[in-house]
């Protein structure tokens, strides 16, 4: 029985990831070792593995994360100076999401959605 999903992201540079998560986006550090990194914020767990060859232009790294009170959490990080994807600002979609869109520093795509 499934109980949980963690994905695995790739980084160029732990400390810059560890950096962004930590500061820009409220994430801990839930084990960092050689080469691979683990966050955690409200039960959510992100992994991250180096990845020395990616190319942030061709990286189609990406995650969906459900959230509750959307609305606070975009005004929360505009207001800590994460920059929204240009394309992702918050919005109602068609499908019945209310989302926005930002990139990582390795160009992965973190949308964060509710319904609408």
């Amino acid at each position: 029985m499934l109980t949980s999903i963690h994905p695995k992201l790739p980084m160029r540079d732990q400390a810059a990831t560890r950096s962004y998560y930590s500061e820009a986006l409220g994430f801990s550090v839930a084990g960092e070792y050689d080469n691979y990194l683990i966050l955690r914020r409200d039960g959510i767990e992100l992994h991250f593995f180096l990845s020395m060859d990616l190319d942030p232009l061709t990286n189609d790294g990406q995650v969906y994360f459900r959230v509750a009170e959307i609305d606070a959490l975009y005004r929360s990080l505009v207001d800590h100076g994460v920059v929204i994807h240009p394309n992702g600002a918050l919005q109602n979609k068609p499908w019945g999401q209310r989302e926005f869109a930002l990139l990582d520093p390795d160009n992965n795509l973190l949308t964060f959605g509710e319904a609408a």
